[in-house]
């Protein structure tokens, strides 16, 4: 025990995340504030967590102790480090109680079929699938965060919600994505998640979440919310290609002009996040890989893993982070404020 560790808990007043980039010009308050400081420093920290290993590698989980008071809330820095609480928390791993909330989103699949409708693309489906995650998401939330924080589930259940797509419009894109680094990010802001934690969090809790979306893309026909057609990077995700191009970093043999190569793809992907996303896409797509996913073939043509690593952060900055359509739909609350930035 550090005196940190010892310390008395600190009260926090949690509040449900709200609304607040309304009109074009209030972009400039959200690139200030707290939130996107946070949210940023949170995604380059697991960039640098993830770099040069495989999803199959062992990895460390926050070792479990005795669970200490709530820690003060953090604030990240855009940089390459997190100061994560040092508080040990609780007997169960939440890594593993995070994976079995994502297999009851898996299961509620199972149990909702796709309905017959004259329309191929958004089955109704969907929106029965998403009143059941609507009703219980702050019961799954509970589950995973220690009786000492339960306040902190209502806050932390909204970017649950948000992170699976729209159920009136019946698609997903970029900024449920979002969502769900920022659910990842206020589990850490509040101790749940640890600095330990790192790789299980992308390769564990990130990856299934990858994996349900899929799922739930394939079943409800979802359409890609606000899609640039061939000119996005992909329908449907963009930081699974950040941290899966972090993964390859230095890789002795595997070059960005091997994504294309099928045979490379097929060898590789359960180890590397980036080729399993190429995977994805060449099963859902027909026709050349240069038509219909033409700025993953532009970057193929990039020498080294870690030039396109580098640009797809700028990338993700520009296109995504920066685009009113993407960040209109953020949601801010105490753990992700719209605050300027303090320190």
């Amino acid at each position: 025990g550090t005196s940190e560790e010892m310390a008395p808990p600190i009260q926090q007043s949690f509040m449900i995340p709200k609304k607040e980039i309304n009109m074009v010009s209030d972009m400039a308050k959200w690139k200030r504030s707290q939130a996107y400081a946070d949210y940023m420093g949170f995604i380059l920290t697991l960039n640098e967590g993830v770099r040069g290993k495989k999803l199959t590698c062992d990895y460390k989980v926050s070792e479990v102790g005795k669970e200490f008071g709530s820690p003060s809330p953090l604030h990240f820095r855009e940089g390459w480090h997190i100061l994560f609480p040092l508080a040990t928390l609780g007997k169960d791993d939440p890594i593993e109680k995070l994976v079995a909330l994502l297999n009851t989103l898996d299961r509620w699949i199972d149990e909702t079929p796709p309905v017959d409708q004259p329309s191929r693309f958004g089955n109704k489906a969907f929106r029965t699938w998403y009143a059941k995650l609507d009703q219980e998401a702050e019961k799954l939330v509970a589950a995973v965060i220690p009786k000492h924080l339960a306040d902190a589930a209502p806050e932390v259940a909204v970017y649950l919600k948000e992170s699976v797509g729209n159920s009136t419009r019946i698609d997903y894109g970029t900024g449920h994505e979002a969502a769900f680094a920022a659910f990842l990010c206020c589990l850490c802001k509040i101790g749940v998640l640890r600095v330990d934690d790192q790789m299980a969090i992308v390769f564990k809790v990130f990856n299934r979440y990858l994996e349900v979306m899929r799922k739930l893309q394939k079943t409800y026909r979802m359409e890609p919310a606000g899609s640039q057609g061939v000119w996005g990077l992909d329908d449907f995700q963009f930081l699974p290609f950040i941290w899966g191009s972090s993964q390859l970093i230095d890789h002795p043999n595997l070059e960005p002009r091997h994504f294309v190569d099928e045979k490379v793809v097929n060898e590789n992907h359960k180890d590397f996040m980036f080729l399993e996303c190429i995977l994805f896409i060449t099963e859902m797509k027909t026709g050349p890989f240069a038509e219909h996913s033409n700025q993953l073939w532009n970057i193929s043509a990039v020498p080294s893993w870690s030039k396109v690593n580098q640009g797809l952060i700028r990338m993700y900055k520009a296109e995504c982070l920066e685009k009113f359509p993407v960040i209109q739909h953020f949601k801010f609350g105490s753990l992700l404020p719209i605050q300027p930035v303090t320190s």
